[in-house]
């Protein structure tokens, strides 16, 4: 059996589908292309993964920016042709789209072609391409109850986020966690992160907070600020902490994911998915800046269960750190949070969707 996956753009996008391969590659199938975005993440982290990989010359599409679409229909038409020509090359038996500028071209060719089509939409509120090739679709996995309002309800398939397979049994993991990030086994340890490129709200709310960073004595940092703002705080003051590990990127979530006693994150579907596997004590900063503000509603979901923390964006400058200080002090809040959150892990997600795809290739 041959398998197509397509989409990216973000890490959000690109782990799951690489949790998919990894499922089905587990199940047998060997013969997996992967189509990304010439330039995004996936171009990098997948043949990292062990994957082959096409890029495609396409973007999406600037609501306001006038100027940056010129060269969207030139790309969008490009990307069509290319995406004919790797789907005939390749023939595949199914080709699987995880939402992102890619699959929009590749899923749309493969579709006209009457492949079979599976859709994995990982958020609460789903994308503007995968909005549009629901229609044509033979299956939609969702993460999220309630997914009718978006698609055709006998297509649905509730399987939960496919997370990397290494994130089970990171409790065991700690003192080679602790060697990995050169961190102190006798202070407790925040972790914070802002998905794959960093987030500038969160980094200027740790920074606001400098001063009483560096006075830390029991507490250590893992902070990836992104890669993006890594030349903006790598020669600042905190760097020269000792306690503070400032890093670009970080490779090996399940080591920082054990390491960690609080997290402090944005609160995209990937990231709760993840958190709820390893069950860890979290504070979200949903960021404001995504499709009908679906992170909000994500982690007030979770607030409202008892299993996690909500800062507003707007006020993580004045209040994370403390609400951050205040967890870490507070054993029975962290046990709580991290019972309840647990409760929604569903680790089984990656083999169910692979088993989804077969099902389909096999039919």
């Amino acid at each position: 059996m041959k398998i197509i996956i397509s989409g990216g753009g973000s890490g959000g996008h690109v782990y799951p589908a690489i949790a998919i391969a990894n499922a089905l590659k587990e199940k047998g199938i060997k013969d997996i292309l992967f189509v990304g975005a010439k330039g995004k993440i996936e171009m990098e982290k997948v043949p990292k993964a062990g994957f082959k990989i096409e890029g495609l010359w396409i973007s999406g599409f600037h609501r306001g920016e006038k100027l940056r679409n010129l060269s969207f229909p030139f790309k969008l038409i490009s990307s069509l042709f290319k995406a004919k020509k790797i789907i005939e090359r390749f023939n595949p038996d199914v080709v699987v789209g995880v939402g992102g500028f890619a699959s929009g071209p590749v899923m749309k060719i493969a579709q006209l072609k009457k492949l079979p089509t599976l859709i994995q939409e990982q958020n609460s509120f789903p994308g503007i391409t995968n909005k549009l090739l629901a229609k044509n679709a033979d299956k939609i996995c969702v993460a999220y109850e309630g997914m009718e309002r978006f698609f055709q309800k006998e297509k649905l398939v509730f399987t939960g986020n496919p997370v990397r397979k290494d994130l089970q049994g990171v409790e065991n993991l700690k003192n080679k966690a602790l060697d990995y990030f050169d961190l102190d086994q006798d202070k407790k340890t925040l972790l914070i992160f802002g998905g794959s490129l960093g987030a500038r709200s969160i980094n200027n709310a740790l920074y606001h907070s400098r001063s009483m960073i560096q006075q830390f004595d029991d507490v250590q940092l893992i902070w990836q600020v992104g890669k993006i703002y890594y030349d903006e705080f790598k020669n600042s003051e905190l760097a020269n902490c000792s306690h503070v590990k400032i890093l670009p990127f970080i490779d090996r979530m399940d080591l920082a994911y054990s390491a960690s006693d609080v997290v402090i994150c944005r609160a995209g579907a990937l990231t709760i998915s993840e958190l709820s596997l390893v069950a860890k004590p979290s504070i979200f900063i949903p960021s404001p800046n995504v499709a009908e503000d679906h992170q909000t509603k994500n982690a007030r979901a979770l607030e409202k269960q008892n299993a996690a923390l909500l800062i507003s964006d707007q006020d993580a400058r004045e209040k994370v750190l403390t609400a951050a200080i205040n967890l870490l002090n507070d054993k029975e809040a962290q046990q709580r949070l991290s019972q309840n959150l647990k409760r929604l892990a569903r680790p089984e997600a990656r083999d169910n969707i692979a088993d989804e795809i077969i099902k389909l290739g096999s039919s």
